[in-house]
């Protein structure tokens, strides 16, 4: 007779047959494998790598040139635990001086590092920003013409409404946002959008005084007057590219900013969804916009990584980054996901428009979850709270 043991039950599993804490300790680590990509490494470090770790019972898998260094540099995939990775530094350590391994030291030290730190978001008006749970984010549209027409909301006093309905039912951001960047969809005046935007922030930071309000614009000029206006956090789905002076605003005013994977514009994008690699692609992005942030002067505890789910990605393109979006956490930044109502919800599930995509978009909020994401950007708040609170339960269970 045998019984096979969830990997999230090994601990449990060995205290309940009364093994040493020491033991369980070290023993539970063992079983949780963690692979970690190591980019550009020189060919003779990467078969030192390999080396090490089948000393240390773990893994390392590299292209078939590198046995030969028949290229100067490869990729390589470590299989082993976060011990192992720990044992594997203290093995390199001597030999830091060669084949630059002290770059491959560098870079699992990060991920280790990563791991221990907990996230925290430094807001404009100083208060923080926690993860201890998955957040949810409540999309206000003050615009006419979003795709989903329950989003949007016409007025103030609507506006107003709907984020108190929001914040009871566990929002932690209302997202504002004054011009849909929804595929095909036509920019509107600076002048117009902030008109949609600025007093309604206004109105909700006088009315909602604690809350967390995020301001989703691409303009660094409308991003300004709403961060004026009370916001607290910057969206951006250009990642601050498509604004030179959005990066300025948000170092000036402190301002965590959100950065969004995407390609042209909304009447362009759909015809930019071709990738070798979407998850490595999107990742890497990603990675380089959060270090140019940093370059300009932005703390860490201020960037948001955003995949930009349906933003020049096909159907294909955004299940492989729900799928792979364990690959954007860790790097020691909160990834939010954003994929509410979204077309490629609809083509899935015999083409239902966007009113009956609630199901759809909940199965992508428990991926979010179980890939390590830390907000999720959604139109149904109370369900998705819902989801996450239970989900959490049982993923936490002791």
């Amino acid at each position: 007779m045998f019984r096979k043991i969830a990997l999230t039950l090994i601990e449990k599993e060995m205290q309940t047959m009364d093994v040493h804490p020491g033991g369980v300790a070290i023993m539970s680590q063992k079983a949780q494998l963690e692979p970690l990509k190591l980019l550009h490494v020189k060919a003779p470090a990467a078969n030192i790598l390999k080396q090490e770790m089948l000393a240390l019972g773990g893994e390392c898998a590299t292209p078939a040139v590198a046995i030969k260094c028949g290229s100067e540099y490869v990729d390589v995939l470590l299989l082993g635990s976060a011990r192992q990775y720990g044992l594997l530094l203290n093995k390199l350590a001597p030999m830091a001086d060669w084949f630059a391994l002290q770059e491959v030291i560098a870079d699992v030290k990060s991920y280790l590092q990563a791991k221990t730190q907990p996230l925290v978001t430094k807001l404009a008006d100083g208060r923080e920003l926690t993860y201890d749970r998955v957040q949810v984010m409540g999309i206000l549209n003050a615009t006419p013409d979003s795709f989903y027409d329950d989003s949007r909301v016409s007025g103030i006093d609507a506006m107003l409404h709907k984020a108190e309905q929001m914040l009871s039912e566990g929002a932690a951001i209302l997202d504002v946002g004054g011009e849909s960047t929804r595929p095909g969809a036509m920019p509107v005046s600076l002048e117009e959008e902030q008109l949609r935007v600025v007093p309604a922030i206004k109105q909700l930071r006088d009315k909602f005084p604690h809350s967390v309000i995020s301001i989703d614009t691409y303009h660094s000029a409308t991003a300004r007057q709403a961060l004026e206006a009370g916001a607290n956090i910057i969206n951006d789905i250009s990642a601050g590219e498509d604004d030179a002076g959005m990066l300025a605003v948000a170092k000036q005013y402190q301002a965590p900013i959100i950065l969004m994977h995407k390609r042209g514009t909304p009447q362009t994008m759909q015809q930019l969804v071709k990738y070798d690699h979407v998850v490595e692609e999107v990742t890497s992005y990603l990675l380089t916009r959060a270090e140019c942030c940093l370059q300009q002067g932005l703390n860490k505890n201020q960037l948001i990584l955003d995949p930009g789910i349906g933003f020049a990605k096909d159907m294909a393109g955004n299940l492989a980054l729900l799928q792979g979006i364990g690959s954007l956490t860790g790097h020691g930044l909160p990834v939010l996901v954003a994929a509410s109502r979204k077309g490629f919800i609809g083509k899935i599930l015999d083409n239902i428009p966007a009113q009956e995509r609630l199901t759809g978009t909940l199965a992508t909020t428990c991926q979010a979850v179980y890939g390590g994401a830390q907000i999720v950007r959604v139109h149904d708040v109370l369900q998705h709270v819902q989801l996450i609170r239970m989900l959490e339960a049982i993923l936490q269970c002791q």
